[in-house]
């Protein structure tokens, strides 16, 4: 019980690690913009956020977690407002390519990310099995 708590810590720790260096060089990124008190922003913290970086869509476009309160960052442009959180904004070379707006589980997000990622980068993903079906699992 120890470990498992240990690893979870040490998953939402990554979370916090600013990504702010070197950003305008990734020719990729989520952006996830959430607000204090959000629970669907809680909730993927719990689901997604230990394993994202651990996977080959967290390799080909690592998180940046920033507060709706504080506005886009001046290295990125937004295609419109953010009003719903969370909200995934997939970023390529600074620019909004596409987003998420909500969480709508685990599973969705995955599905929904992949879809996200391989028709709006260079991005190809072993993470499925024959049947279309997520293979990543956060349970164990």
């Amino acid at each position: 019980m120890r470990l498992k708590a240990f690893h979870v810590l040490v998953g939402i720790v990554s979370l916090f690690v600013p990504f702010t260096a070197g950003t305008s060089a990734l020719a990729a990124e989520l952006v996830m913009v959430e607000q204090q008190g959000c629970a669907y922003c809680i909730a993927w913290k719990r689901d997604i956020g230990p394993i994202y970086p651990k996977t080959e869509e967290g390799a080909f476009a690592p998180l940046r977690m920033i507060d709706i309160d504080d506005g886009v960052p001046t290295d990125l442009t937004f295609a419109r407002k953010v009003v719903f959180t969370p909200t995934f904004i997939l970023i390529d070379n600074n620019t909004e390519v596409s987003r998420i707006e909500g969480y709508p589980g685990e599973d969705f997000f995955w599905g929904l990310l992949n879809m996200m990622l391989t028709s709006k980068t260079s991005f190809s993903s072993g993470a499925t099995d024959s049947m279309g079906d997520n293979a990543r699992s956060t349970n164990g």
